[in-house]
């Protein structure tokens, strides 16, 4: 429902490619990636090595957000969002959320998510999406198998969570990378 009512008050908003000027930001954007994804996926792992899935939902929901900070460097501010959320503090801007929609029909048609970036300036920002698949280590506390203790704890932590039901493969989500850009006379 909420997603509905979201989609009927987006403007319209059209999803741009780089321009030339643009291509070098792009590129800067894709290069913190996959360190920022590296640490969020060993963070997780230690985790869950260390008490099981219940200490993952602590670390994601205590630890992640301190990494996106580590990783907002250079100008850079580094998040991630989703159609479906756990953390209200993710939900997608107007602009995220036609991406992710985006990324969904592209995904449907047969496009591999791993591979699916969009990007443009947008209110004297440049903007970066690339979109994240759903892993099989995810589905312990995104899946449709959630073990009750486990979602007893996640509807504790996270009274509002949207992100359950996922397959493997599917859209989770996106790394969204934003950065001012000067306006050059």
């Amino acid at each position: 429902m909420r997603l509905a009512l979201l989609l009927a008050a987006l403007p319209s908003l059209a999803l741009a490619q780089p321009t030339t000027d643009d291509s070098h930001l792009a590129q800067q954007a894709a290069q913190l990636i996959p360190a920022f994804q590296q640490q969020l996926l060993a963070t997780v792992k230690q985790a869950v090595e260390q008490g099981g899935p219940a200490q993952a939902v602590q670390a994601c929901q205590t630890l992640a957000p301190r990494i996106a900070a580590e990783h907002s460097q250079q100008g850079w501010q580094v998040a991630r969002t989703a159609l479906r959320v756990r953390n209200p503090a993710n939900r997608p801007d107007a602009w995220e959320l036609q991406t992710l929609l985006d990324f969904q029909q592209r995904a449907a048609a047969g496009e591999d998510l791993s591979q699916m970036t969009a990007s443009t300036t947008l209110d004297g920002e440049f903007r970066f999406m690339k979109a994240i698949p759903t892993g099989e280590p995810c589905l312990a506390c995104h899946g449709s198998d959630i073990k009750a203790e486990l979602a007893t704890l996640i509807d504790q932590r996270y009274p509002d969570d949207q992100a359950r039901d996922f397959q493997a493969g599917e859209l989770r989500g996106a790394f969204s990378l934003r950065r001012t850009v000067e306006n050059t006379p």
